[in-house]
């Protein structure tokens, strides 16, 4: 018995150590390129102005080759709301009298069932009523905000000059890590002086900002409250 407590005890333990690792989770859909391998132009020293000093007058240092970098300005900030209601009501009754049948109303008569007798109530009159009534109201305000910087790589250069950029910035806080991702193509016309492009400017964004660890775990419903207000819950 002795036994077989340690060994659930090590077990435990085992189990929060592994739950308490911090792992970088990166996404390689997200990865940096290298950059491409640029040749050397061929050096012509002149009398005055010699190549091998290496002397750029006149470079362009905002990102334009695949593996160049650049910071992109989160300007992110959505607000959503939705209002649904719903009634519905719907009344049925139906009656109908006891008829006469050769003359007289048929009545019944308890515990022998025998019809024309006048000794009971029994008829073969009915009346029958339904009433059903459903009322659903539905509200959604969402309201999202992000700001601050990434730098991306540009990933590729397409044949009208647009560049695919994609990056990613893990910040890694007590027990958690924040997952700040983000690619889309930008054009090098919206690129400022800074090397810098705000989010606003990028098409067919894809910006996901996401967490793991103890906090976002405490911040997630458990699957038996997801059933419960899930379509399939019946009621």
């Amino acid at each position: 018995m002795k036994n077989l407590t340690r060994f659930l005890i090590l077990i435990c333990v085992l189990l929060q150590t592994a739950c308490m690792t911090n792992t970088v989770k990166r996404d390689p859909a997200y990865a940096a390129v290298r950059p491409v391998a640029i040749p050397l132009p061929e050096q012509n020293n002149g009398v005055i102005f010699n190549s091998s000093n290496n002397i750029l007058l006149f470079e362009d240092y905002r990102a334009r080759r695949p593996g160049d970098i650049l910071t992109v300005q989160l300007q992110e900030q959505t607000n959503a709301e939705k209002e649904t209601e719903t009634t519905i009501s719907k009344n049925n009754s139906n009656s109908i009298t006891n008829p006469t049948l050769f003359g007289t109303t048929p009545q019944f008569s308890l515990p022998s069932q025998l019809p024309f007798v006048n000794t009971s109530d029994n008829t073969l009159a009915f009346n029958l009523s339904s009433d059903s009534d459903f009322s659903g109201q539905g509200d959604s305000d969402q309201s999202n905000k992000l700001t601050g910087d990434v730098s991306v790589s540009v990933v590729e250069v397409l044949p009208n000059g647009n560049l695919v950029i994609r990056g990613e910035k893990v910040i890694t806080i007590n027990q958690g890590n924040e997952y700040i991702r983000i690619a889309g193509v930008i054009n090098p016309r919206d690129i400022d002086a800074n090397n810098s492009v705000s989010s606003k400017r990028v098409a067919n964004a894809q910006i996901s900002y996401v967490g793991d660890g103890p906090t976002q775990d405490a911040n997630v419903m458990g699957w038996l409250g997801r059933f419960f207000i899930s379509a399939i819950m019946p009621f």
